[in-house]
């Protein structure tokens, strides 16, 4: 299989027509069996200095009603900033609103080359005051997302405590990309290549991403950013993803801070494998891992700052550590 990102070109064209492949196949796309979705449309969110439209997927299960006071789950959809939306990535959305039994919103955020950074952010950052608007609290708020938006779950989750809004919860990010330089990636690539991802492509799309801001942006140069007293995290990657580096990375980063985090690095896995859940026994366990750790931070169980948590499906244990899961 060629890698994805080589389908996805680093210039506007090539962008724009893989974006409308992607919307085309994703009408295909159905929540699971017991999960209900509503489509979101906020003409007017408070964003800072600025009032931002709100717009995204609210799913919830059929039975267990909306009950936004106990929380919710905040998905940011990955696609290297430039393609998909919340629909492709029902699989996991779905799957974690029965998993957990709270009510997810993945917003439609901005895409670039149209909307570079900090576009994305700003989005992201106006759905995270539209869940505290309804009345969920930020206690019971984990903020998700897979890839790039991993990157900018990451990203959101220290807006969040450097602007001295409420804290959420947790962050759960799956296959991150945390170094939009790909400098990690790239070195890693030199050694073993990866079936879904070209780590020189990616590199290519971020100069599109990036825009005016520049790779040194604190909200997007991840790696050197300060990350003191965060809310937990969980970060899982493929054991054979040419992105792995950058997670393990940000782990050892996040743990140096003395925060807590748990790193599961899957064998044989590749890149976002959580989003074949419905066939994978693999991807679905590592949907139960993100459960309990969802029910943890979010019902008041969460182990001391500087563990994570070992699990029979091989979670690490240390601060920003992991072993991999079978």
């Amino acid at each position: 299989m060629r890698p994805f990102l080589h389908r996805v070109p680093g210039h506007p064209v090539g962008v724009r027509t893989a974006r409308s492949t992607v919307d085309v196949a994703s009408m295909l796309v159905r929540p699971s069996q017991g999960v209900r979705v509503r489509q979101v449309v906020d003409p007017q969110v408070e964003s800072g200095r600025s009032r931002r439209s709100v717009r995204g997927e609210w799913l919830v299960t059929r039975d267990g009603g909306e009950r936004p006071s106990a929380g919710a789950v905040l998905y940011l959809h990955g696609g290297g900033y430039v393609v998909c939306s919340p629909r492709t990535h029902r699989p996991i959305t779905s799957r974690l609103a029965l998993d957990t039994g709270l009510p997810v919103f993945a917003p439609r955020y901005r895409l670039a080359p149209e909307h570079p950074f900090p576009a994305p952010l700003e989005d992201a950052l106006a759905a995270y005051r539209w869940l505290l608007d309804r009345g969920v609290p930020a206690s019971g708020i984990v903020i998700a997302g897979d890839s790039a938006g991993g990157h900018l779950a990451a990203s959101l989750t220290g807006e969040i405590c450097r602007t001295g809004l409420p804290r959420p919860a947790g962050t759960v990010l799956y296959s991150p990309w945390i170094d939009l330089t790909c400098e990690l990636s790239i070195e890693a690539q030199r050694l073993a290549r990866d079936p879904y991802i070209s780590a020189r492509s990616a590199r290519r799309v971020a100069r599109l991403v990036v825009g005016a801001a520049g790779f040194e942006d604190p909200r997007l140069a991840l790696l050197t950013s300060p990350w003191a007293d965060t809310p937990p995290f969980l970060i899982q990657v493929g054991g054979d993803e040419v992105l792995r580096a950058e997670g393990e990375a940000f782990a050892e980063a996040l743990g140096a801070a003395g925060n807590r985090c748990e790193l599961q690095v899957w064998k044989g896995q590749m890149h976002v494998f959580q989003m074949l859940n419905r066939v994978l026994p693999e991807a679905s366990a590592a949907m139960d891992e993100t459960r309990r750790f969802v029910r943890s931070v979010v019902g008041g169980a969460t182990p001391a700052a500087g563990t994570a948590t070992g699990t029979a499906t091989g979670t690490g244990t240390g601060t920003g550590t992991g072993t991999e899961a079978a």
